[in-house]
């Protein structure tokens, strides 16, 4: 299975999917800690891959989504963006529209 299809693999299989460094238990950057914060504060049931522990899958998302950073939110199958999008979007309470639909 080429990394690709592992990544459309639990696309498919998740509805809400977060790319991190680390675990939401445990985070291994800032911008993650802040991605599964926001997360956890709406409720939100996700599926977290740490790309720390898979090197193929850390560069592979980066190409996959076309977006340079980590973490990574994907929910219904299309990127949302980064911790920072998350943020604007859970101030204004679009991401937790999102999560609802």
């Amino acid at each position: 299975m080429t990394t690709t299809e592992k990544i459309e693999k639990m696309l498919a299989e998740n509805k809400i999917v977060l790319f991190m460094k680390g675990s939401p238990e445990m985070p291994q950057c800032g911008f993650s800690a802040r991605a599964t914060a926001i997360l956890n504060e709406l409720g939100a049931e996700f599926h977290s891959v740490d790309v720390l522990q898979d090197p193929e899958i850390r560069q592979g998302i980066k190409d996959f989504g076309q977006w340079p950073t980590i973490p990574q939110l994907y929910l219904n199958k299309e990127l949302v963006g980064g911790s920072d999008i998350m943020m604007e979007m859970f101030e204004t309470g679009e991401l937790k529209e999102a999560i609802a639909k």
